[in-house]
């Protein structure tokens, strides 16, 4: 299709003649579609960088870095759930092992997985993208930093009383304080029991082993005699030693004595013999441990003098609600 040709009527020549565009409007509208052309890609390109469809390559590895730390996150993560792992198996055997076998009190779990209160410890790590992620992770080192050095202070306190490990093991009162060929019967143990005398249940803090008069009483720890007398209601002619560590044994109704206050004794010494002195309704011996002012079992102590099967016997009868000879 041809381009259409405009005319103008010429007053001097009375004639129509054609109409030639100027040369340089023709430029003028080609500068002004391009100014225009450019202005409109320009705004197209700058809405393309504020929207998630476009990436500039600064983008891209801003965005890779990004991934990249989130999977290094999640494998700290990871390893941290292994040191939480090995952490609770630690604490396990510390609490119920190693200060068992120490006679220390366990490490509360409140204490050991104790939070961090007051100001917000955190308050930096907020208000970015992946902050919950952060804030997170960081609790969980910081947590376990503590758990750390809790268990580090505690194995320090182990280090310690390991050093004085024989003065403890051979103070623990380990033995029974009456031989077994010496001994008629045990005759009541540890717990709740009917009194002799008043036929009213009561609870019998101590062992009773019924022998001859005259009957050797050994100590059952290495320890030092705080008392040989009789001053105590009840007990009759009463020994105490008290072993250190917190323990301490009475040795009730003797018929004599063979130590005297002060004196140091050996576990295996004989303190005393057999009687049936003060409360007592026959020849026996009344025996008692008692850890950190506490009475407690007795029977727990005898793995020093008796076999596994002597232990099972002697526990089922102690166990027996029987009645107490004191």
């Amino acid at each position: 299709m041809s381009k259409k040709v405009k005319y103008y009527y010429d007053t001097e020549s009375l004639a129509y003649k054609k109409i030639k565009p100027k040369k340089g409007r023709k430029f003028g509208y080609a500068a002004l579609f391009l100014l225009s052309s450019a202005l409109f890609g320009f705004l197209c390109f700058v809405i393309l960088l504020n929207t998630p469809y476009f990436e500039t390559p600064k983008d891209r590895l801003q965005a890779r870095e990004i991934e990249n730390l989130k999977l290094r996150y999640e494998i700290l993560n990871k390893k941290m759930d292994q040191l939480d792992e090995v952490l609770v198996s630690l604490e396990e055997r510390d609490n119920n092992l190693y200060r068992v076998y120490f006679n220390s009190s366990p490490i509360p779990s409140e204490q050991r997985k104790a939070g961090f209160g007051g100001v917000n410890r955190y308050k930096e790590l907020e208000g970015y993208d992946n902050s919950e992620l952060v804030i997170n992770t960081t609790k969980r080192v910081d947590m376990i930093s503590k758990q750390l050095a809790i268990q580090s202070k505690s194995l320090d306190e182990i280090l310690t009383l390991a050093k004085g490990k024989e003065k403890l093991l051979a103070a623990i009162p380990a033995i029974q304080p009456v031989k077994n060929e010496d001994l008629k019967r045990m005759a009541s143990g540890f717990g709740y029991r009917n009194d002799p005398f008043t036929k009213i249940r009561k609870f019998h803090y101590g062992m009773d082993f019924t022998a001859k008069t005259g009957t050797p009483v050994y100590a059952s720890g290495d320890g030092v005699v705080y008392k040989a007398d009789n001053s105590m209601s009840g007990y009759g002619n009463l020994i105490i030693i008290k072993h250190g560590f917190g323990y301490e044994t009475y040795y009730a109704h003797l018929s004599k004595y063979k130590v005297r206050a002060g004196q140091k004794v050996k576990r295996g010494d004989i303190i005393g013999l057999v009687g049936s002195t003060g409360r007592s309704e026959a020849p026996h011996l009344h025996y008692e441990v008692h850890k950190d002012g506490e009475p407690i079992n007795p029977i727990n102590f005898y793995y020093g003098s008796i076999s596994a099967e002597e232990y099972i016997a002697i526990s089922k009868i102690a166990n027996q609600e029987n009645q107490a000879l004191d």
